[in-house]
């Protein structure tokens, strides 16, 4: 097993029980060809996302530089150096949903829970990302909670269907 290093600022996220799945981790994939992606995901799966100090130690448990790390985590979209919320909304940016008020939608979203596209709550209750598509444009404006999607949103119900995930 590995020793856990202190790599630099303190993370309450990386307790010794996480490092304790982290070390099972690295143990299952050290010496292996092509571990960084699985070990990657699997460590974000543990944490909910992968902060530097955990980017340093998973490249020093793998013998692998933490430029490499670095250099994967922030070139796949699925990885994250910030912490997730508990829910991720999701709002769509196409076109249709763009011309049909998604706008005052996510304007809402920040006077109300002082949430900004691309940033988590304080209590990491909330997420709140952009996407260009959400493949279901006949339900103009539309947001996704984790995986359920509501269509015609307006500012007032989406602040209702917020509500419902507290």
């Amino acid at each position: 097993m590995h020793q856990f290093r202190n790599i630099g600022v303190k993370n309450n996220d990386l307790t010794p029980e996480v490092i304790d799945r982290v070390d099972e981790i690295l143990g299952r994939y050290e010496g292996r060809a092509g571990a960084l992606i699985p070990a990657l995901a699997e460590c974000q799966g543990i944490v909910g996302y992968l902060p530097r100090e955990l980017q340093d130690y998973i490249g020093y448990g793998l013998n692998i530089p933490g430029s490499t790390v670095y250099g994967v985590v922030t070139f796949y979209s699925f990885f994250s150096m910030i912490p997730k919320g508990r829910h991720v909304i999701k709002v769509c940016m196409g076109t249709a949903c763009y011309v049909r008020g998604i706008a005052e939608v996510i304007n809402r979203l920040k006077a109300s829970y002082g949430l900004e596209v691309g940033s988590t709550t304080e209590d990491r209750r909330f997420s709140l990302e952009a996407v260009r598509c959400l493949g279901a444009c006949g339900l103009a404006p539309v947001l996704v909670v984790d995986e359920d999607t509501h269509g015609g949103v307006t500012p007032e119900s989406a602040l209702k269907i917020i509500d419902s995930y507290k």
